[in-house]
């Protein structure tokens, strides 16, 4: 029994030890969760503090932009309305101007409108009274003359009548006058256009060379492609190339002669080489060039050995072979100037003068239209000074400006040597007046031409139709080649006569070249 309530009593023991201490680890556990719960509610007090003042800075931020915005809106509203005061403001003062510029037309308009209704009635005064003062007169001029108005006025008509028959009558004596003067002036230029159609299909016999070629195949080597070839060889021999339904040939048209001979050389030579291509054909022209003052000098010299002259300059003998490719009234310069040498020297020996002066004066007597245009004055003028230059006598000088002028002492061989140029041109068949002048008129055109600056070279061609015109790139630019042509159009237009239309072609291009060694 002892030990039963000995186990009771330490089981009663054991449960209030138990209890208090569950009643401790509980009490323990409950103060750290209120410590936790404290702790948890001040930091989120401090959270929510913290929140609270993001929102009030987001809040305030938020408030200062809308102000900012505000703000800014209402500085363009308010700019939009002082430039919208400002115009009405500027309208109302012109508004203003205007009205007040009304007012006062409308006083003037009524000042004027008095003014006119006052001279209104001055005009209806002093019209009353011209109309009584005609009145009077007509009354007091009846009176004098003894006759009704109505006879005065018929009277008046009769003499007008008479007086405007005679004025008719002149008139129309001087609309027949100048209707036949105008009718000369055009029968002259229709006789003068035709002269010149003639004078063109005559010369055209004077003005070709025919080049043979091997075979119809050559011509579109000629040509080239887009016709390239053919444009590059008439730009630097200025002759007109033409290819036709001509069989194995074509036609090289140029009124100088050296010219279209430089070209049936250079032309022949190409064909020769067979090499035909614009570079080419450029060296080609150009050593041809420099090999016609040989082929001169052997013509000149030729010329000198068979009228037995010697002693003569180079450069003088090379003018002479010059002529070879010259006209001269209708004729080849050298043959002409050799026949005017033979004639003079027959003469000579015939009076027992000196036949080497004379054939030396008659051959040199046009050596002035050799020269190579650089030289002022006419071809005697210049043919002078040349042979004075290369040394020749005062005889010589003498025959070369007789020939085409008069002194008042000259020599009897220059004299026979102007005797011997008229025989020679007056011979029929001989003078072709018409060939040199428009030979004369294509090479001023040309001189006309190159006298612009940057001009390197112009050439005449399609019979006086067309200049070609050959300018500096590095001097003219392409803006600068429009304005040319346009300006050598007016200059030949004003300075030249012509018949038809002359078409002035300004050609401008730059090359570049180098040698690959």
């Amino acid at each position: 029994m002892i030990e039963m309530i000995g186990a009771v009593g330490a089981a009663l023991v054991g449960f209030l030890v138990g209890w208090i201490f569950r009643k401790r680890v509980e009490h323990t556990k409950l103060d750290s969760a209120e410590r936790m719960a404290e702790s948890i509610l001040t930091e989120a007090a401090g959270q929510a503090e913290t929140l609270k003042k993001t929102l009030e800075l987001e809040s305030k931020d938020e408030w200062y932009r809308a102000k900012s915005d505000f703000e800014r809106e209402s500085r363009s509203i308010r700019q939009d309305l002082n430039r919208t005061e400002k115009r009405i403001t500027a309208k109302e003062q012109n508004l203003d101007r205007k009205a007040d510029m009304l007012v006062k037309k409308e006083r003037d308009l009524q000042l004027q409108d008095r003014e006119f209704r006052r001279l209104g009635e001055e005009q209806n005064n002093r019209r009353d009274e011209l109309d009584q003062l005609i009145r009077q007169q007509n009354d007091q001029l009846e009176h004098v003359a003894g006759m009704t108005t109505e006879e005065a006025k018929n009277l008046l008509l009769t003499n007008l009548e008479t007086q405007i028959k005679e004025d008719a009558i002149q008139l129309s004596r001087n609309i027949k006058e100048s209707a036949r003067q105008n009718a000369l002036y055009e029968a002259k230029e229709i006789v003068a256009q035709a002269i010149q159609g003639c004078a063109i299909d005559h010369v055209v016999e004077t003005t070709v060379s025919v080049v043979e070629l091997p075979d119809n195949e050559m011509k579109g080597r000629i040509i080239g492609r887009e016709g390239r070839n053919i444009r590059a060889f008439q730009m630097a021999t200025g002759i007109d190339v033409i290819v036709d339904d001509t069989p194995n040939a074509v036609v090289l048209s140029g009124f100088d002669p050296l010219r279209r001979e430089i070209a049936r050389l250079s032309l022949e030579k190409l064909m020769e080489d067979g090499r035909i291509h614009p570079g080419f054909i450029e060296q080609v022209v150009s050593k041809t060039k420099e090999e016609m003052d040989d082929l001169m000098l052997e013509a000149g010299s030729q010329a000198l050995f068979e009228l037995s002259i010697h002693g003569m300059k180079p450069e003088l003998v090379t003018l002479v072979g010059r002529m070879k490719f010259l006209m001269t009234c209708g004729q080849n310069a050298l043959h002409h100037s050799q026949e005017v040498a033979e004639l003079a020297g027959l003469m000579a020996e015939e009076m027992d003068l000196d036949p080497v002066i004379a054939k030396r004066g008659g051959l040199l007597h046009d050596i002035g239209k050799a020269a190579d245009g650089t030289m002022e004055g006419n071809h005697a003028e210049v043919g002078r000074e040349i042979a004075r230059k290369y040394g020749e006598s005062e005889a010589i000088l003498e025959c070369i400006a007789l020939h085409n002028h008069d002194l008042e002492s000259a020599s009897l061989e220059s004299v026979l040597v102007q005797v011997a140029d008229n025989i020679s041109i007056s011979r029929p068949g001989a003078k072709g007046n018409t060939l040199e002048k428009y030979v004369n008129r294509l090479q001023s055109l040309e001189a006309l031409v190159e006298s612009f600056e940057g001009v390197e070279k112009a050439y005449a061609v399609k019979a006086g139709q067309e200049v070609r015109v050959i300018i500096d790139h590095e001097k003219v630019d392409d803006f600068r080649a429009v304005q040319l042509a346009s300006e050598i159009a007016r200059k030949i237009q004003i300075e030249m006569e012509y018949p038809g239309q002359i078409k002035t072609t300004v050609i401008r291009e730059s090359r570049a070249v180098e040698y690959a060694k």
